[in-house]
């Protein structure tokens, strides 16, 4: 079940819709599991990737043909269905003229009472689709109605999703799995009637398989219909006017859920252990039983036959009262009506099995009803049949349910008094292990390597009756790709998020478009939290409304425990205007005023051009007084040579032999020889990759070697890295941490901003997230060179430029 971690804990250490996407092949790389590596390339694609035609361009392709849609993204098969284990039964994928005579997509309109569960734990996704079904608009949205079986049949369907910030367009064949001639899965109350199968199937698709569908919490599917944002209740815990809160939310449209957890703390929004095989042995036999007991009934030629539906027994217990523990049942109605001359509180729900009702007061055939006149009872839309959805009353549902949660399609809808409308922001982001996945404040090491949202709240609500200056806004973090890749062993990660206040000094900057900086580590030392999740929970989204006066604010969304690596998105709702980033560093590096280096040689005219014009300028417009100055300040430096500076001449010479130059090979001898002298370093010495990047960064006549005085202006950068690496390496261990990394890059003088950080720690850091000092000097020679590189074609200083794949070429090899 999904388990909490108190905020309180994480404190103990210190004080709109879319274009739509067209899916053919679903969720690209970028994973969670898939590595650091896929995660920087596809950080900035699309989450559903784009593959093949259009619904309408397949559809057209297939009528033209006369031919019927196969989809080669989603094949008939086993890998469509389980992922865990193969299955032990042969299903067979079956089109639905291949099931039933007369099929339709939609039998009199799409509505709660179609949906019936098979046998596949999902529940929480059916019971979101019962909520769907109310709202007509979405329900259009979701499930395009210019669809059928009979006009323009091509055995193609498309369903729209709402996707972490996107639509997506979701087509599939019209195959799905039966056994027996039965369906496995979702089925509709009618035998003809697919909409619902064909939905679920789509859904499956977006997750990778049916098994993904296992588990689930139904705000889940209920966001991905609306792209609405979710609120969660404790009914325990719930306040007082919850009743008044429901009732917004069923006259505005949410769509809500409830369920009850078991005994043993189960809850439906979790996905158990479980045995994929048993849960197919035991339908094979409940589909084997129904045959059995099916009636004598010819229902040959007939469009509307019932279902034979088979009540699943995996997880859920069914009570005394009809309700049934572990389970999700879609809230379908908010009520009140008159019983013996006072106001009741009435609650619709409905059990996604399609049968099993509550059996106390207010149920179908209860005897409150008698006392009911007919009009009530149409306006209450009561039914005397066994079709899953029932009334009973708001305080038998307080009594028995546990949770409830509320898609809102705004922030506003449960505002009780007023509708308004709500500015959004939505922000990517991404946990990377060694680098951004700093854990809560618990850890305090790391937490505020977590990437940093700034929240600027610019204007307070509108609402006279409130004296407080106050701005409201939501707050909601989900994780993204979790379910997808569950067939790679990912879990949703304990999530949740803290706000902290910040100035403009604490940023260095005045404006929202300025120069960003990362807080630092004493920041969250010394300051607390203004406000936080009140949980660490682990489910696909946490959200939680606050109410804050106007300022600037950042936003730290975390996993619970360190180095735990994935994406998210961030969404802010606020009532009035406010503005939501990154922060980010500009990417930049402090530079000499006067240049004591040649710049690097580059194969291309330009750069010598401008490497040109560059060494003239630091030259000096007397070549005379340049070179007697040279040797004057030479002269100097013989007399003031160290020790080790005689000694670095010394091994030179030995090395490079007349011409008093070293390539890659002998800087490596050279280099560590004079490593194996400090001791404190505990370092196994430089690898010819490293050497190779030294020489590129300090050859300033393209000849692939460095003369002496090269060599000592490289030795003069390396030690002051080294001071740098042993101000980090705090346990003598020959290496840092790789979150220390950060800082250490900023100490040399370089500023990245977080995809580079992610970089350096998927190319530098080893699988314990440490790097050693080789790893460290290759690294700040790398970033040297690339600013140097940068410098020498930015010519008019403007920040841009522009290459061509010559000067790319030399670029990369520099770099």
């Amino acid at each position: 079940m999904p388990s909490a971690v108190n905020a309180a804990v994480a404190q103990q250490t210190a004080a709109g819709s879319v274009p739509s996407t067209t899916v053919g092949t679903t969720e690209g790389a970028g994973g969670g599991t898939g590595g650091i590596y896929s995660a920087i390339i596809s950080r900035n694609q699309p989450i559903i990737s784009i593959k093949e035609k259009t619904y309408e361009e397949l559809h057209k392709k297939c009528l033209e043909k006369n031919i019927l849609y196969e989809d080669p993204d989603f094949p008939p098969n086993e890998s469509s269905l389980f992922y865990s284990r193969k299955s032990p039964v042969k299903f067979e994928w079956k089109r639905p003229r291949e099931i039933c005579e007369n099929p339709r997509f939609i039998i009199g309109g799409a509505n709660r009472t179609d949906i019936c569960q098979g046998e596949l734990g999902n529940c929480w996704f059916l019971a979101a689709i019962a909520c769907l079904t109310l709202n007509k608009k979405l329900l259009c949205r979701v499930i395009p109605h210019d669809q059928s079986f009979i006009q323009n049949y091509a055995g193609i369907f498309h369903f729209q999703f709402w996707r972490y910030g996107d639509w997506v367009d979701v087509v599939i064949d019209d195959c799905l799995p039966t056994y027996n001639n039965q369906l496995v899965f979702t089925k509709s109350s009618q035998r003809n009637e697919f909409w619902s199968a064909l939905l679920e199937k789509a859904y499956a698709k977006l997750h990778g398989s049916y098994e993904a569908l296992k588990g689930g919490n139904t705000t889940e599917a209920m966001e991905d219909f609306t792209g609405g944002v979710t609120e969660f209740y404790e009914i325990k815990d719930a306040p007082k006017d919850i009743y008044k809160i429901m009732k917004h939310a069923s006259d505005r449209g949410s769509l809500m859920a409830s369920s009850i957890d078991d005994d043993l703390g189960f809850s439906y929004g979790a996905a158990p252990r479980s045995d994929i095989g048993e849960l197919i042995a035991r339908m094979v036999k409940n589909q084997e039983n129904a045959q059995m007991t099916q009636p004598t009934v010819d229902y040959q030629g007939m469009d509307e036959r019932p279902a034979w539906t088979i009540v699943p027994m995996q997880y859920e217990t069914r009570m005394s009262c009809g309700l049934v523990k572990g389970h999700a049942y879609s809230v379908t109605a908010v009520e009140e009506t008159i019983f013996k001359g006072e106001k009741i509180r009435l609650v619709r729900l409905r059990n996604p099995w399609g049968q099993v009702e509550w059996n106390g007061a207010w149920s179908d055939k209860s005897e409150e009803w008698n006392s009911v006149n007919d009009e009530e009872k149409i306006r209450l839309q009561h039914k005397v049949v066994e079709d899953g959805e029932f009334w009973m009353s708001f305080q038998d549902f307080m009594r028995h349910f546990t949770k409830l949660e509320i898609c809102n399609l705004t922030p506003d809808t449960l505002e009780v008094d007023k509708f308004q409308t709500w500015t959004v922001s939505v922000n990517e982001g991404r946990w990377v292990r060694g680098c951004s996945a700093g854990g809560c404040r618990n850890y305090p090491d790391t937490f505020w390597t977590n990437p940093q949202y700034r929240l600027k709240l610019l204007e307070e609500d509108d609402d006279p009756e409130d004296e407080e200056v106050i701005c409201s806004f939501l707050v909601a973090l989900m994780q993204k790709n979790r379910r997808k890749e569950r067939k790679l062993g990912a879990n949703l990660y304990t999530i949740g998020f803290a706000i902290y206040e910040v100035t403009a000094l604490d940023f260095s900057l005045s404006t929202m478009h300025g120069t960003k900086h990362h807080l630092q580590k004493d920041f969250f030392l010394y300051n607390a939290s203004k406000a936080r999740s009140k949980t660490y929970i682990n489910m696909r989204e946490i959200s939680e409304r606050f109410r804050l006066p106007p300022s600037e604010y950042v936003i730290i969304p975390s996993t619970y425990d360190p180095h735990q690596e994935g994406e998210f998105i961030l969404r802010v709702f606020s009532e009035k205007r406010s503005l939501s980033e990154e922060v980010e560093n500009m990417i930049e590096a402090e530079r000499p005023l006067v240049s004591t280096v040649l710049p690097i040689i580059f194969v291309s005219d330009r750069a010598n051009s401008n490497k040109e014009l560059r060494v003239d300028e630091n030259a000096g417009k007397d070549g005379e007084k340049t070179q007697a100055d040279e040797k004057k300040r030479s002269s100097t430096k013989a007399h003031e040579e160290s020790e080790e500076q005689k000694q670095f001449r010394n091994i030179f010479r030995q090395i490079a032999g007349d011409d008093m130059e070293i390539n890659a090979e002998e800087l490596r001898n050279v280099l560590n020889n004079v490593v194996k002298k400090h001791k404190d370093l505990r370092s196994e010495g430089f690898e010819l990759e490293s050497c190779r990047s030294m020489i590129a960064l300090m050859d300033t006549d393209g000849s692939g070697k460095i003369n002496f005085d090269e060599f000592r202006h490289l030795w003069d950068k390396i030690k002051s890295w080294q001071k740098i690496f042993k101000r980090y390496d705090t346990d003598h261990s020959g290496t840092i941490n790789s979150y220390e990394m950060r800082n250490a890059v900023n100490d040399a003088g370089f500023r990245l901003n977080n995809q580079l950080y992610d970089i350096i720690t998927m190319r530098y850091a080893d699988k314990n997230m440490n790097i050693d000092f080789d790893s460290f000097i290759c690294c700040f020679v790398r970033l040297d060179a690339m600013f140097r590189a940068f410098h020498a074609f930015d010519k008019d200083g403007d920040g841009i430029i522009k290459l061509n794949v010559l000067e790319v070429s030399c670029f990369m090899t520099v770099c």
